[in-house]
């Protein structure tokens, strides 16, 4: 079977969505598929808004451009707003239920999973790990790569100084894996190529 996968990482900036894709396409590269990252933000920065694309395939990719993804991780609700009715009919989403209502979110087109993203992080220690346990989700939903190939990277996003923050960021991507597949409807099968 083939491996395709495509996801839009959107949040305020700040919220480390592209540290986010950019640990997912180091582990996608690990794992020996073709990927394109591409980032997007505005002059405003912390605060503005922030996005990232990234698609991994087994195949060679066409355009790192996705106007209609397979997937979205929305950590606010203007990205949310923005991205939710461009993912394709039985895609999956990954919304942070902390700071958005679920009356706003598309649960009969999309595979949404409301993941209390910050209360989970700030259980963990900090709020600063929503990224990792959204990330972390998204893994859990997807089934598209293994969440220890994820790990495996997060030295490669974190400078040298950093590195003691590895194993709390280990710990988040777990929660939120955790999370999804204590939420995952009973015989729910992986998203893949073609079932889009």
């Amino acid at each position: 079977m083939s491996v395709y996968q495509d996801v839009i990482i959107a949040g305020f900036g700040g919220q480390g969505v592209l540290l986010i894709g950019n640990l997912l396409a180091y582990a996608a590269m690990n794992r020996g598929l073709q990927v394109t990252y591409m980032p997007v933000y505005g002059v405003e920065m912390r605060g503005g808004t922030a996005n990232c694309t990234v698609v991994l395939s087994d195949e060679e990719i066409g355009s790192p451009i996705i106007f209609h993804p397979r997937s979205l991780i929305a950590m606010n609700q203007p990205s949310l707003d923005k991205f939710q009715p461009r993912v394709r009919s039985g895609g999956v989403q990954i919304v942070n239920g902390s700071i958005v209502p679920a009356a706003s979110v598309d649960s009969d087109r999309l595979r949404s999973y409301v993941v209390p993203l910050n209360d989970l992080a700030d259980e963990l220690g900090t709020m600063k790990m929503a990224n990792m346990v959204a990330l972390g989700a998204w893994v859990g939903a997807t089934e598209v790569i293994a969440l220890d190939e994820v790990k495996r990277c997060l030295p490669q996003v974190f400078s040298e100084h950093n590195a003691k923050l590895i194993p709390a960021n280990e710990r988040a991507l777990d929660a939120g894996a955790e999370f999804v597949a204590s939420h995952k409807a009973p015989g729910e099968r992986p998203l893949s190529h073609a079932s889009l």
